[in-house]
């Protein structure tokens, strides 16, 4: 029980390491001496030293991802605290369903905001010479991880 207990955490903490790089790290669309994440864009010299970083566009999109990003990294964390919070006050047999819930939803607002960027990124760059730097793929990969901890966690029940 106590394995399970520890990957299950383990779990959450990658799924919570993966939110925090994909929002924060400047590597969503990247290419021509170029960076661009949910923040800012970048141009780099060839040698990678940053020239200018000028603020993202205002557009009503890249602001619901960027809403989105930081909901999924609060549910995600308010789930880790909750399932803490449970461990120690739930009864014999109870299910972890709240933190099972708020685990999904940290899923589902990062696959909103990764589809909503997929779809509206060709509006920001006409440009082809762009292609999908680590971060927009690391939150893509949090998507399933999140909601497969969210499934672990409505199944899991408390034991002795």
């Amino acid at each position: 029980m106590l394995l399970l207990l520890l990957g299950i955490i383990v779990l959450h903490v990658a799924v919570l390491v993966l939110l925090f790089v994909s929002t924060i790290v400047s590597q969503w669309i990247v290419g021509n001496g170029h960076s661009t994440d949910l923040w800012q864009n970048c141009s780099t010299s060839s040698s990678g030293n940053v020239h200018h970083c000028f603020s993202s566009s205002a557009n009503e999109w890249l602001q619901s991802v960027q809403a989105t990003m930081i909901l999924s990294i609060i549910f995600s964390v308010l789930s880790l605290f909750l399932f803490f919070c449970q461990l120690f006050t739930l009864t014999k047999g109870g299910r972890f369903y709240i933190t099972g819930i708020f685990q999904i939803l940290a899923g589902l607002c990062v696959m909103s905001a990764a589809a909503i960027y997929t779809v509206r990124h060709p509006e920001w760059h006409l440009n082809s010479d762009y292609s999908y730097g680590f971060a927009y793929i690391l939150a893509w990969v949090a998507f399933p991880l999140a909601l497969l901890s969210g499934v672990v966690y409505v199944i899991l029940r408390k034991r002795e």
